[in-house]
């Protein structure tokens, strides 16, 4: 049962590390689990010992307990103490070496949790984005981590450790991505009803794929044909209540949820819930609580005709 539950390559598995983050715990890991290997079988045989060598046999009078042995009472408080000292310094080693310090080159990335999405802010490239975080292969990342309700924790196994996001706190994790890939995330504290279906996507892009990814996030949104069905929806955006929460840029600068400029560019909606297509976003935009428990997205007052939601995601979709 354990090396069917750890072999695998699974999407959220800590065992197959792909950054210098990950990879140095990967080894803290494997480095305690020998020592806790270790100390498991000489337990395990002493307690055989005792079991064959103590078991009760017929005519033979009990064993005469042994009381007050010095040298083993030293022997069985200073073994566990070595053992200790020496899990101790590769885990402050290995805590100091992941403390979140990046060089002065590295990307700059803000993350902030919301109840139950992740936003993505890139303050040296004037880039916000939602649920997936872009990043280019081999090059030092820093993530500077709060969040803007209740505590959650940013966690993408393949590529580091966990970090809490704590309202008025900032934390800090860095990493090196070794490999291009499309790595899971997961909030990982409880932070509310919809607390799983909190999830991320860490997108680790070549260096050209991440210049081009910069490039068309940094360009305005798509501009409507005339008299077209996205223009339409254009216009049923800006009169119900999307417009209050959802920033657009150059149409809307509402901030309670996800950013839509380049929305069409990412292959999930709610949270990472759901594939970015027709379909979910028209059950998305009708009714989100019944999609994803909890969402402050409510149904609309009036409710959206089913021409109204085919018009705004023909807007949507054209926000690439």
């Amino acid at each position: 049962m354990f090396l069917l539950g750890c072999g695998g390559p699974f999407p959220q598995s800590t065992l197959h590390p792909h950054s210098d983050f990950a990879r140095a715990t990967d080894v803290l890991f494997t480095d305690i689990f020998w020592w806790a290997a270790a100390v498991f079988v000489v337990v395990e045989a002493l307690l055989l010992v005792a079991l064959v060598r103590f078991r009760h046999r017929e005519g033979r009078p009990a064993p005469k307990p042994t009381h007050g042995h010095t040298l083993m009472e030293i022997a069985w408080t200073l073994a566990p103490a070595v053992i200790l000292v020496f899990v101790a310094v590769p885990t402050v080693r290995t805590i100091f070496a992941t403390a979140g310090d990046a060089p002065p080159d590295a990307l700059k990335v803000e993350v902030i949790g919301h109840q139950w999405w992740w936003e993505f802010k890139y303050p040296e490239l004037g880039i916000t984005t939602a649920n997936e975080l872009h990043v280019p292969v081999a090059k030092a990342v820093q993530v500077a981590i709060t969040s803007a309700d209740v505590i959650h924790s940013f966690w993408a196994p393949p590529l580091g450790g966990k970090r809490d996001a704590i309202p008025g706190q900032v934390n800090r994790i860095a990493f090196r991505a070794d490999s291009v890939g499309d790595y899971s995330g997961q909030c990982a504290e409880f932070c509310g009803a919809s607390h799983a279906n909190m999830r991320l996507r860490v997108l680790v892009d070549s260096d050209a794929g991440f210049t081009a990814w910069v490039r068309d996030q940094q360009s305005p949104p798509a501009t409507p044909a005339k008299a077209s069905l996205a223009e339409q929806g254009k216009a049923i955006y800006a009169r119900a209540a999307c417009i209050g929460c959802h920033a657009i840029q150059g149409v809307s600068p509402g901030t309670i949820g996800p950013n839509l400029t380049h929305v069409a560019s990412r292959t999930t909606i709610a949270g990472g819930l759901f594939p970015d297509d027709s379909a979910h976003l028209a059950g998305w935009i009708a009714d989100a609580p019944a999609l994803k428990p909890g969402s402050i997205m409510t149904r609309m007052k009036p409710p959206l005709t089913d021409a109204d939601i085919a018009a705004i995601i023909a807007y949507l979709q054209s926000l690439k």
